[in-house]
């Protein structure tokens, strides 16, 4: 089957076309800045990057650009539209209703809707792509693939808060996690490199980027995770603050006399590393400023790095050892000095890193040594050919 993956942001639309019968990616790419000025799209084919300045409204022009480019000659991998067999969407938060991949229909979409308060950054831009996808193409099925499917594992006692249960029974309020697609797939593709069936290992996954979180995955299943109600809990992030004293935030609040969306928006848009540094959102910046010696730049990435290391080593009660650390997501898979950096405080796990073979960005490979008592391996993430693949195993079944 031709699957386009659609992985819709607020202001932008990431795309990758996957023929599922050879997990081919035909074609790749991202509008950014839809509904701003100077949008613009990066369409990849093979090797060919081409770049596109076009002024987008709204995500239905975005799709209808995007699929313009795909079935154009100049840049094109598919003849028509009709090609395409189906559609699949990452979805971030699905609350407790679901625990695999649906096909949409009104009562999915509603309730999607409904889980925009639990991942109000990300549920209502996919739904957004969901609509354009029914509107210019009616007659193709769309797929959504949900973060906290993934997580509906864990145990009641690790995703109940310590708070009144009624508010979990009233309003749902519970640790649902997220990254879920890309926790199963490294997962699942560390056992396949290790020949080891995954129902005999213990692994905590890092999904390290701009969002991160950490996941302890027992015998291929989420038994703890490091993201909560909402994708702003867990370690610190990009702009996202992760886990806090509560009363820090009702603290600031008052001295602040904010209101609680004022609130949200510090919490999820100016804090995490970007927060304590004062530099940048991008890692790589604040890394930069760090090595110059930015006292708050090394401040923010030495906060990131022993709150990871903190999470890894808490995994081990989770599942009473661990055999595997997974680093994946842009810093995972290209922070050559991070991954070190968390390694190197989890020594006495007995853990080992071989400094050339972690001198790579972009690999798929162990990089512990041989005698390390943990296996360290980077394995890029590939979400969207898992919901490729959940998306065809879903159609299938409708014929």
């Amino acid at each position: 089957m031709i699957i386009l993956v659609l992985n819709s942001g607020s202001s932008s639309l990431k795309y990758q076309l996957i023929d599922t019968k050879t997990k081919e990616v035909l074609a790749k790419g991202n509008f950014e800045r839809i509904g701003q000025r100077n949008a613009f799209l990066t369409h990849k084919v093979g090797d060919q990057k081409h770049k596109f300045e076009l002024d987008v409204e709204d995500h239905e022009m975005a799709l209808n650009i995007i699929i313009s480019k795909l079935t154009s000659k100049s840049c094109g991998v598919i003849s028509e539209i009709d090609k395409i067999d189906a559609i699949g969407h990452r979805v971030v938060h699905g609350g407790d209703k679901f625990r695999s991949s649906m096909l949409v229909n009104e009562e999915v979409l509603k309730t999607i809707e409904e889980c925009i308060p639990l991942a109000p950054l990300h549920n209502p831009s996919a739904i957004a792509g969901i609509k354009a996808c029914m509107e210019i193409m009616p007659e193709k099925p769309n797929v959504v693939a949900f973060d906290t499917a993934f997580h509906q594992t864990i145990p009641e006692e690790r995703y109940i808060y310590p708070i009144p249960y009624k508010y979990y029974e009233k309003y749902k309020i519970r640790k649902y996690g997220a990254h879920g697609m890309s926790h199963d797939y490294v997962s699942h593709r560390v056992a396949t490199l290790k020949n080891v069936p995954i129902e005999n290992l213990k692994i905590v996954n890092c999904h390290l980027g701009q969002g991160a979180s950490i996941c302890a995955i027992c015998n291929g299943k989420s038994v703890d995770t490091s993201m909560g109600f909402t994708p702003l809990g867990g370690i610190p992030m990009g702009t996202r603050s992760g886990d806090l004293d509560p009363s820090v935030v009702t603290y600031i609040m008052d001295k602040e006399n904010l209101t609680p969306q004022e609130m949200n928006t510090i919490l999820n848009n100016k804090s995490g590393v970007f927060g304590v540094s004062e530099v940048s959102v991008d890692f790589r910046d604040i890394e930069a400023e760090a090595e110059k010696g930015d006292y708050n730049a090394k401040l923010a990435m030495d906060i990131f790095i022993y709150n990871v290391a903190q999470t890894i080593a808490k995994y081990a009660v989770a599942m009473q050892g661990i055999d595997v650390i997974t680093f994946t997501a842009g810093v995972g898979e290209k922070g050559i000095e991070d991954r070190e950096a968390i390694c190197n405080q989890l020594k006495y796990f007995g853990v080992k890193l071989d400094k050339e073979l972690n001198n790579h960005k972009n690999i798929e490979a162990k990089i512990s040594t041989p005698d390390s008592k943990v296996e360290v391996w980077v394995i890029p993430t590939n979400e969207e050919l898992l919901i490729a693949e959940d998306t065809e195993k879903i159609i299938s079944n409708l014929h």
